[in-house]
């Protein structure tokens, strides 16, 4: 199963998503440029959320709770194709193109404890999911589970430090 690798470039933005360049991904994170990013939100019939904890092994937020699945799309590669690429590679999720959609856009920067700094233009991808994500890639996904948005809402509130940075700014706006 493929995945981030140190080689791995990003694509460098403006504040209006204009291409400026890429650059490798770790490099980005060190200088703290902003790039293109995606954070996949997928719910079942019942209005609850796929939430991930991702592996221990992750550079930056190992052992936090997230969106779905989050990543960066390639040179040239459109956003909702990339949304379904990693859903695949990390949760071996089976979700064409056409069964996700773009629900909006914001510009987030959060320094980490490790020097790196995330600063993306992130793209908010939804979709419906009624199965099971039990193909977890254990380099990117320590557990999964669903969760009513209630008792996200609550847990976020009481345990802020166990949600990634961007997470809680995509749950401000759903």
């Amino acid at each position: 199963m493929l995945i981030h690798n140190r080689e791995e470039k990003v694509v460098l933005v403006n504040e209006d998503n204009q291409v400026l360049g890429t650059m490798e991904k770790l490099e980005a994170h060190q200088k703290g440029l902003l790039h293109r990013a995606f954070s996949v939100l997928l719910y079942n019939d019942a209005g609850e959320m796929l939430i991930q904890r991702r592996a221990l092994g992750k550079y930056h937020t190992p052992g936090l709770w997230t969106n779905a699945c989050c990543s960066h799309p390639r040179e040239g590669e459109a956003v909702i194709a990339a949304a379904s690429r990693r859903l695949r590679e990390e949760l071996g999720i089976v979700m064409p193109p056409n069964a996700l959609q773009v629900m909006g856009h914001f510009i987030y920067k959060a320094t980490f404890d490790n020097g790196l700094t995330e600063h993306e233009y992130d793209t908010m991808v939804t979709g419906r999911f009624d199965g099971e994500a039990d193909h977890l890639n254990p380099e990117e996904v320590e557990a999964v589970r669903w969760i009513d948005m209630e008792t996200l809402k609550l847990e976020i509130e009481a345990h802020p430090e166990k949600f990634t940075p961007w997470f809680k700014e995509i749950i401000k706006r759903v």
